[in-house]
């Protein structure tokens, strides 16, 4: 997040923690400064700076001016800085990152086999479910150990027709559509 991100983050939270219901305007946050923290005059800030800051035109602040807002907006002076480069304010692991991508996918996927609602649905469950990574993995189990997916299906879902399967597999071996201008990925 850049400062100017920043500054304008925190007059958007300081316009709703005083009931105005929207973000307070340079010129509200101003004069609020003004009157809550300047003394005889002494806050020397204009609207046209806060502009340039909040624009990006201006890169850095004064150390005043950082004081002043920190002050004002009760944060520590560093936070009023642009965040580095790559710099995520959350907690990532490799793990959830991993999470993340394999429930896009899903999800992608369900939206390609929208004709299909029952694989649909059960892609977009999958993608829902905390730990995907897992239950995919508990699938292969699943699936590697001999007569446990028939026998599942006799269990778990037993109006299961031979039609469902049938067109389940009648679309699973139609020929792939290849849209104008996409060539296919090997």
């Amino acid at each position: 997040m850049t400062l100017g991100e920043k500054i304008r983050y925190l007059r958007e939270v300081e316009g709703s923690l005083r009931g105005l219901n929207r973000a307070m305007t340079q010129q509200e946050l101003l004069r609020s400064i003004r009157s809550e923290l300047g003394a005889d005059g002494a806050v020397k800030m204009s609207q046209s700076y806060l502009s340039q800051i909040e624009s990006g035109a201006r890169p850095h602040l004064t150390n005043t001016t950082r004081q002043l807002l920190a002050k004002f907006f009760k944060v520590h002076p560093g936070y009023l800085v642009d965040d580095p480069e790559g710099y995520h304010p959350e907690l990532l692991s490799e793990a959830r990152t991993l999470e993340d991508k394999l429930d896009l996918w899903l999800v992608s996927g369900a939206e390609r086999f929208r004709r299909d609602p029952a694989l649909r649905q059960a892609l977009l469950t999958l993608a829902r479910h905390k730990d995907t990574r897992q239950c995919l993995l508990l699938l292969e189990a699943v699936m590697e150990t001999p007569g446990l997916v028939e026998r599942l299906l006799e269990v778990l879902r037993p109006g299961s027709t031979d039609s469902e399967d049938a067109e389940a597999s009648r679309i699973k071996d139609r020929p792939a559509r290849r849209l104008p201008g996409k060539e296919s990925r090997k």
